[in-house]
């Protein structure tokens, strides 16, 4: 995933856990050429939202083991990372991460919407839980999504 490759990146060259917010933005934008600064922030953004960072105060915590990522030669994350992927998108991708094909997975979790009469997010969730696939803190956050609009109908 070029998005755990990116993040990981300025923690392995500094063979470092834990990093500034600014030394982060300062080693992808300045030192390796990858974002400008703003970019780089979003960057932090959407790590933090996809849990593989936390925030320590001015600091950036790795939630994952920097060191255990393989940074091939020449690599260049896409802009695409940058992009906050929907809670859909994200249980997607552990499906097809986990070997299910995604024309398959769509179709599955098409049928679990219309069979719950649940969001897409939510059968999702339940069609991953099913297979076995990890998807706790997308979970989470699709909880989290639905929360507002419970609150809106009552």
């Amino acid at each position: 995933m070029s998005l755990e490759v990116a993040v990981a990146a300025p923690f392995r060259d500094r063979g470092q856990s834990r990093l500034g917010e600014g030394e982060f933005v300062v080693a992808l934008s300045l030192d390796r050429d990858w974002f400008t600064p703003d970019q780089a922030k979003r960057l932090v953004d959407v790590a933090a939202g996809r849990g593989l960072v936390s925030r320590d105060d001015d600091a950036l915590v790795a939630e994952f083991d920097p060191a255990s990522v393989t940074i091939p030669d020449g690599f260049t994350p896409d802009e695409s990372v940058l992009r906050e992927q929907s809670t859909f998108e994200r249980v997607l991708s552990a499906l097809v991460e986990d070997g299910v094909e995604k024309q398959e997975a769509v179709a599955a979790i098409n049928e679990r919407q219309r069979e719950l009469g649940v969001t897409i997010e939510a059968a999702a969730v339940v069609y991953a839980r099913g297979r076995g696939v990890d998807v706790d803190g997308t979970a989470d956050r699709a909880l989290a999504e639905l929360e507002p609009a419970v609150d809106e109908e009552r």
